[in-house]
């Protein structure tokens, strides 16, 4: 398989040289130690920024389990199935706003959209501190999620304009490195903030959305001013590249997979990459992952509260250290599929430490086995999310093709969403979430079954592009030839 992608590889840039050596020198222009120099500050001031941000947009989405097991539950009489229900009612409007997400940070810019995006949820935030029902609390996480809905398949696409193919691995887990961050530290914060119960007359779990709300806010302003905008565009960045070292990067991105060009908007061309079924394979993919990291978010502190026997703040302070052991594995797995060159096989691995940990949370008769099982679940599922994402971003040619497949793949996690909070129901609480459980399991099955099946298919046509049978991801008038799939 490594034949077959080095030869890939070595296509393009044959052709590549062919086509620009007697008339473009900018790649003489830039050294290799000044290009190393060039992606270390993208990676400081893109991937970094990006990622914390993304950590405060994770850490807004699931505080609502810290928030249960403080007390909410009992305030705003969320009895019966209506926690399950607060908790999916945010994924209706994520879902309907995710699409046009991806066209809108193109046409706007990355620092106004994403910047105004983040500023709206935070104050929606500090609403949630101040619902006086369970309706008021339903209507504000039907807003937050049309407001969240533009930030990680924006974010996503962003990235995936700065970096060559096999660059993109370390990228994608550093970005959601910092999201398990925020995973990890948002139990220990909502215990400090938790202390702050009786203070103007507010209850503890309050005090949760209405800090972090205000957080959110100051942040929306450092990403106004920070965040870095596409390579190809002429809208400036606060003391960034020079159109020297811009255009040192287009041609990179040229080299390895030719979609380098943004040819103007079309809503049929938006579409068409809805008719390749591998678009589809990966959104299925990142559905079945999502299961488990939603399930996980919402329901691991109270599985650790009624299951485990944990008091609340042992509760809350025990969900970061399985989310700090997620970080350094995703790392890890990153590392190794840019090294090797490997997509499919990463994320099969981590569906199989999943699998490894779902029945020992769920079955063994020792409590702390079982939060050793929190450990593997929470490490599989999390990797998987950087893992996923850049098995479809290395398959992909095309600058709308790939705007419709960040889109398509975000959209499929927001539904893995919805049915991680239906499948964890509060009558099954009693039972360990038993049924909950079986479902994550059967989604790391159907997960490994579908990366196979794209990996037997990307391994025929790479052989028939090798013999000259046909060329690969040709949705773009101006592709370019040579283009090989990574298994």
């Amino acid at each position: 398989m490594d034949t077959d992608q080095e030869k890939g590889v070595f296509n393009v840039e044959q052709v590549e040289r062919k086509k620009t050596q007697s008339t473009d020198t900018v790649e003489d222009d830039v050294s290799e130690e000044e290009g190393k120099k060039i992606l270390w500050r993208i990676d400081r001031r893109l991937v970094v920024l990006t990622g914390l941000l993304y950590c405060i947009s994770l850490m807004d989405r699931a505080n609502l389990g810290a928030g249960a097991v403080a007390g909410m539950l009992e305030d705003l009489d969320l009895v019966g199935t209506r926690y399950s229900v607060v908790t999916l009612v945010f994924f209706v409007t994520y879902i309907f706003f995710q699409p046009p997400s991806t066209v809108l940070v193109r046409k706007i810019g990355p620092r106004i959209y994403l910047s105004s995006i983040i500023l709206a949820w935070g104050a929606v935030m500090i609403g949630f501190g101040f619902s006086p029902s369970y309706q008021v609390l339903l209507a504000l996480r039907i807003i937050l999620g049309a407001f969240e809905a533009g930030y990680f398949p924006g974010s996503v696409y962003l990235l995936s304009t700065w970096y060559t193919r096999y660059e993109m691995g370390r990228r994608y887990s550093v970005f959601y490195l910092l999201g398990c961050v925020a995973a990890a530290c948002s139990g220990i914060l909502a215990y400090g903030l938790i202390q702050m119960d009786g203070l103007a007359g507010l209850a503890g779990w309050r005090w949760i959305f209405i800090m972090e709300g205000v957080i959110t806010c100051l942040v929306a302003f450092l990403g106004y001013w920070l965040l870095v905008d596409f390579p190809d565009s002429k809208r400036k960045s606060w003391r960034f590249l020079d159109d020297r070292e811009r255009a040192w990067i287009i041609r990179r991105v040229k080299a390895d997979r030719g979609d380098d060009k943004v040819p103007k908007f079309r809503l049929g061309l938006f579409l068409r990459g809805g008719s390749d079924w591998k678009v589809w394979g990966y959104a299925l993919i990142s559905y079945c992952i999502n299961v488990m990291t939603y399930s996980l978010a919402y329901f691991l502190p109270l599985i650790l509260r009624t299951n485990l026997g944990f008091s609340i703040g042992e509760s809350q302070c025990l969900i970061a250290p399985p989310y700090a052991v997620a970080g350094i594995h995703m790392y890890a797995m990153g590392w190794l599929g840019d090294r090797y060159h490997i997509r499919g096989p990463i994320v099969i691995a981590n569906m199989v430490l999943a699998l490894i940990g779902l029945p020992i949370l769920g079955w063994h008769h020792n409590d702390g086995v079982r939060y050793f099982g929190a450990f593997l679940v929470t490490a599989g599922c999390n990797a998987n999310i950087p893992a996923s994402l850049t098995f479809q971003a290395n398959n992909i040619r095309g600058q709308w093709k790939r705007a419709f497949c960040s889109a398509s793949w975000v959209v499929l996690s927001s539904l893995g969403g919805i049915t991680g909070s239906l499948v964890f129901r509060s009558q099954d609480a009693a039972t360990g979430y038993k049924p909950g459980l079986w479902a994550c399991i059967a989604c790391c099955l159907c997960g490994i079954l579908v990366v196979c099946i794209l990996d037997f298919a990307f391994y025929i046509d790479n052989k028939k592009a090798d013999r000259g049978e046909k060329e690969l991801e040709t949705s773009d008038e101006d592709y370019q030839p040579g283009f090989r799939y990574t298994y």
